[in-house]
């Protein structure tokens, strides 16, 4: 009777040995998969920001004034911006700069 227990008892040990085994061998892949994805995305993500820092320096985007727009941009105050919306066939204006009495008083 103990053999008949003793057999079984190690018939189920490697059963579950074997479904842990196996579920570990899943997680380590997928944890290896994502950290591919992430050294992708942060080799992307340095290209992009690279990218963005060199267009967009003010030496560049002088550059890019005097090449492509000559005279074509101006100066504009931003107090004059404003956010436009669409509801239901009605528009209304939001200004995105209020500028109070304390801020104009000043020289």
């Amino acid at each position: 009777m103990k053999k008949i227990i003793f057999s079984i008892l190690i018939i189920v040990l490697i059963f579950f040995t074997s479904v842990i085994k196996n579920s570990t061998k899943d997680i380590d892949a997928k944890i290896f998969n994502i950290k591919e994805d992430i050294r992708l995305l942060k080799e992307k993500y340095e290209l992009v920001l690279l990218d963005h820092n060199y267009l967009s320096s003010p030496k560049k985007l002088n550059e890019y004034q005097k090449k492509y727009f000559e005279n074509e941009l101006v100066p504009i105050d931003i107090s004059d911006v404003s956010e436009i919306y669409f509801n239901n066939k009605e528009v209304s204006v939001k200004e995105l700069v209020v500028i109070s009495e304390d801020e104009n008083e000043k020289p």
